[in-house]
């Protein structure tokens, strides 16, 4: 019998938790109730934990409960982390899996202290210059991935270099029938225009593209990220998370516009009626919760990054990604580009 994927859940963080930290296990486990294959490790405050289980009538034999008295809070600043975060439910989970008892973390508590203690009890992997938080993001063709969005501010050519092996290891493991195709954020698609960075980057880029890591599409402007010509998208920190917040911001103008257009009268709401279906899959197709979760790379283990403010659909499909980046086998993949990358 093969080892079951093993998920450390912080069941603690984020707002109104844990009813939608536990919500969303009941939702993971109903869809992957036919499973046999994962153990949802959870911690928290283990009387209330019980009690949440039994109230959401949740009965399996793949969840583990951990007790953890303290909580991260959401005013924790990373500078006091490592000496007020040790024995809550965010470090527990972390210790989890580097004792080697779970595969892969995932909180949806304060994202600073998650960073911090994350890099502190994992460390980071040899050849790594720095730890990335990618997201994915939808595009014409499927999706992208794309990082740094917020775990550095500056970033030099080796960074971004790493950023994209990182970046393209992440792809295939969640889309393995796919290649990777990288590409670089910048102002414009000339290899003249951009910072002296991004030039460097690119060299360096053109140098190790080859089929068995990623291909390596050159410049790529913000309007034509979600072509889908290329879906690994490299950026520093600053860029990467203005960029995603004004993504997101787009998407919530329009669907609430739209909604306020096709019910402003009478006649726009016959209208409605006869374009519901394609309208609701318009909609489902901007739900930023189906894209729930920052995960962060580069260090010697996965960890997941929920949306403090998210529901509890949008926590099960953090779960679900969890599942995913361990049954792709993203550590593996990891090494494979560094390994390549450095043999070049």
């Amino acid at each position: 019998m093969s080892k079951k994927i093993s998920i450390a859940i912080d069941a603690m963080g984020g707002d109104n938790s844990p009813d939608k930290t536990i919500e969303g296990v009941k939702l993971f486990i109903k869809k992957n109730n036919l499973k046999d294959d994962f153990i949802l490790n959870i911690f928290g405050k283990e009387e209330l934990i019980h009690q949440k289980l039994k109230e959401f009538n949740i009965s399996s034999n793949n969840i583990r409960v951990f007790d953890s008295k303290k909580v991260v809070s959401n005013d924790e600043t990373p500078l006091t982390a490592i000496k007020n975060s040790k024995d809550t439910s965010m470090w527990n989970c972390i210790k989890h899996q580097v004792d080697g008892q779970s595969d892969i973390s995932l909180s949806a508590g304060n994202t600073g202290v998650l960073l911090v203690i994350s890099r502190m009890i994992l460390k980071m992997m040899d050849n790594v210059s720095r730890p990335a938080l990618a997201g994915l993001w939808p595009n014409k063709l499927g999706m992208n991935v794309v990082l740094d969005l917020g775990a550095n501010i500056e970033c030099d050519e080796q960074n971004l270099v790493d950023f994209a092996e990182l970046g393209s290891a992440l792809f295939k493991s969640l889309f393995s029938n796919e290649k990777p195709k990288v590409s670089l954020l910048n102002i414009g698609s000339e290899e003249v225009k951009g910072t002296e960075v991004l030039k460097k980057t690119s060299k360096i880029l053109k140098k190790i593209s080859s089929e068995e890591n990623f291909i390596y599409k050159g410049y790529i402007e913000g309007n034509e990220m979600m072509d889908g010509n290329s879906n690994v998208i490299v950026t520093d920190g600053f860029t990467g998370n203005v960029a995603l917040k004004t993504a997101e911001g787009t998407a919530k103008y329009i669907t609430n516009n739209l909604k306020k257009s096709l019910t402003k009268n009478f006649f726009s709401k016959i209208s409605l009626l006869f374009s519901y279906f394609s309208l609701k899959e318009f909609k489902d197709r901007l739900d930023p919760r189906k894209y729930n979760g920052a995960i962060l790379l580069g260090l010697n283990g996965p960890v997941v990054k929920s949306h403090g403010g998210i529901d509890s659909f949008g926590f099960y499909q953090s779960i679900n990604l969890c599942y995913r980046i361990i049954k792709g086998n993203l550590m593996s993949e990891i090494k494979k580009n560094l390994n390549h990358s450095k043999n070049v």
